[in-house]
């Protein structure tokens, strides 16, 4: 009897696909890294039977990878030996709201937005905010964080409980609903980021906030970027509580015009948002303005209602398909390095420099309030040329990330991309991660060739 059938002996048939359209849709995630095909496709629905899958995988020495709507940017979802993709989608209930507590429980599947609109039915909401609408379990499995990490943090700030399937089946917990603990390793935090190498998420306990009385957006305009990276860490350094501050480059502001029809004036911006009180957010923009006239801002204009507030910040996330659009045929590599916040400036002005020197083209656009920014470059990965030209730039800017005492990658996750940055990095400690690696997963079957070298 062969995997699959044994499969159809726990599973039922229906969620069980080796359909070369699943696969192809499996493949892939939304980063430029190749694809490659899963054997087969389940789509589980519960903890037990992930249980009884990780058994027979396990037994049989079956590579699985979990797959939560594929909207990666470096390649953690591809299932680079083939065996499962276990795709989480059918795993997407709300489990529990807890509003005296701020906590909610959740399957991996859920996603982002959909978790969003049942906690506004309480005036609740979940911080983390990477733009796409990816599920919980995968944003957790990258330690997301995204626009509001300035002031909520990232995913590992905001989980408190993990449930875990481990490779041989075992069941854990890993946290509880208290907000802190000194008993014993921190196992939640662990698990967040590891992508999958050390065990299936199948339950996650979030802390959630109250949805403010006043929301307000903001757009600044600079002369350039190094006027409004100065601002920004200005307004950090005064202790103004700024709940999203990004920078967008005045190019890329003009391929957002382009493709959304929106007006925006094009020059170097950042985008903000304030939450508070109807008094504190109106003081908070008055001596943001101030501090952003003093380095040069020339056009300060804000949206009070959800829809300018929405518009506004979908043409910030949007601002790579606008680069992508503008440029048919190509593809972009999207780079992550995170540095101080007082390296920052040099380490924009020093990205791009070397993405001039390098003839590609591309934009900056970063989460300057925690020092984390992306290079943008278009690509042909089909051409040598372009590939070389990319991998020899995201090495520097990435070696300049670390001489800064930086990361290769603030949020996006290590997948494939980052894999060779990883003993630059961590030295002796890679081979610590390694050896919890082989303890969890001694038959390397979970995510294998990710985070380690093959």
């Amino acid at each position: 009897m062969n995997f699959t059938d044994r499969l159809k002996q726990t599973i039922p048939g229906d969620r069980i696909s080796t359909n070369e359209t699943v696969l192809l849709n499996h493949s892939k995630d939304e980063s430029f890294h190749s694809a490659n095909l899963p054997d087969v496709v389940v789509f589980p629905k519960d903890t037990q039977e992930i249980v009884e899958i990780m058994k027979m995988a396990n037994e049989n020495k079956i590579p699985i990878t979990a797959f939560g709507v594929g909207s990666g940017l470096e390649g953690a979802a591809i299932p680079m030996k083939g065996g499962i993709s276990l795709d989480l989608q059918e795993m997407n209930k709300i489990l529990e709201i807890n509003p005296e507590d701020f906590l909610v429980r959740v399957q991996p599947g859920v996603t982002r937005k959909q978790l969003n609109k049942e906690l506004g039915k309480y005036g609740l909401f979940f911080s983390v905010d990477p733009g796409a609408d990816a599920t919980i379990g995968g944003m957790a499995s990258t330690n997301a964080s995204g626009t509001t990490t300035v002031r909520y943090g990232a995913m590992k700030d905001n989980v408190r409980d993990l449930e875990v399937v481990l490779a041989d089946g075992r069941v854990i917990r890993t946290g509880g609903k208290a907000k802190k603990s000194s008993s014993g390793y921190n196992l939640t935090e662990l698990f967040i980021g590891s992508e999958g190498t050390l065990g299936i998420f199948t339950e996650l306990t979030l802390q959630v906030y109250g949805i403010s009385e006043v929301i307000m957006a903001a757009r600044a305009v600079f002369k350039s970027v190094d006027d409004a990276v100065q601002a920004a860490h200005s307004l950090i350094t005064l202790g103004v509580p700024i709940a999203r501050i990004e920078l967008v480059e005045g190019e890329t502001i003009q391929y957002v015009n382009q493709v959304f029809e929106t007006n925006y004036t094009e020059g170097d911006s950042l985008f903000l948002e304030f939450h508070g009180s109807k008094g504190n957010v109106e003081t908070d923009v008055q001596l943001t303005r101030e501090i952003f006239t003093e380095f040069g801002c020339f056009q300060f204009e804000f949206e009070t209602d959800s829809l300018g507030r929405t518009q506004l910040w979908e043409a910030r996330h949007n601002s790579l398909y606008a680069l992508i659009h503008n440029n048919p045929g190509k593809q972009v590599m999207n780079t992550d390095v995170c540095v101080p916040l007082s390296k920052l400036a040099s380490a924009i002005e020093f990205t791009r420099k070397c993405m001039e020197e390098s003839g590609l083209k591309g934009d900056i656009i970063g989460h300057i309030g925690d020092g984390n920014f992306h290079a943008g470059v278009l690509i042909n990965p089909n051409n040598p040329t372009d590939m070389e030209r990319a991998d020899r730039f995201n090495e520097e800017i990435v070696k300049y990330a670390l001489s800064c005492g930086g990361t290769c990658t603030g949020e996006h996750g290590v997948g494939l991309g980052k894999i060779k940055y990883q003993r630059l990095q961590h030295g002796e400690a890679l081979d610590v991660m390694n050896s919890i690696k082989q303890m969890f997963d001694p038959n390397g079957i979970l995510n294998p060739s990710k985070i380690f070298e093959s």
